[in-house]
């Protein structure tokens, strides 16, 4: 399994619960040693990022590395998530690698994710491993391949 600096977490923020669970398995799926965190709402993530909210009197959580982000989603949806991520704390974000993960077919969609800074890269879903991999790679010094 490999292991990857900075990247203890990957944060799958999906409001379909059967999409984030077979994105689980994917990533697991991949062997690289990883813990993986499933949310179904913009703003449950941002409050993991910043331990608030419903995740303030936890035991600090592994810090994500990259984060899934889904557009279309109901209330805060994947671009509002991007204008309040903008707003955190630098201590908030740092390392952190924001896939956009979607069905959207709008060439405006893309278009947009391409034009901010924040978003890493654009995908279709449904993630796969190779994908996963090959962002692990591109953003992540490999610590331990065995």
């Amino acid at each position: 399994m490999k292991k990857y600096k900075d990247l203890d977490c990957v944060l799958l923020v999906d409001d379909d619960i059967s999409t984030n669970f077979i994105h689980r398995r994917i990533v697991e799926n991949a062997k690289i040693m990883v813990d993986v965190k499933e949310i179904t709402s913009a703003k449950d993530a941002l409050d993991y990022l910043t331990q608030s909210g419903k995740y303030e009197d936890i035991e600090p959580a592994p810090k994500a590395g990259i984060i899934f982000l889904d557009i279309n989603m109901p209330g805060m949806n994947g671009w509002d998530f991007i204008a309040e991520y903008k707003k955190l704390d630098e201590k908030y974000k740092a390392r952190i690698i924001v896939v956009m993960l979607t069905t959207s077919l709008n060439p405006d969609d893309a278009q947009h994710a391409a034009n901010v800074e924040e978003i890493a890269t654009y995908l279709h879903k449904p993630l796969n491993k190779e994908a996963f991999a090959n962002i692990a790679d591109q953003y992540f010094e490999v610590l331990d391949d065995e």
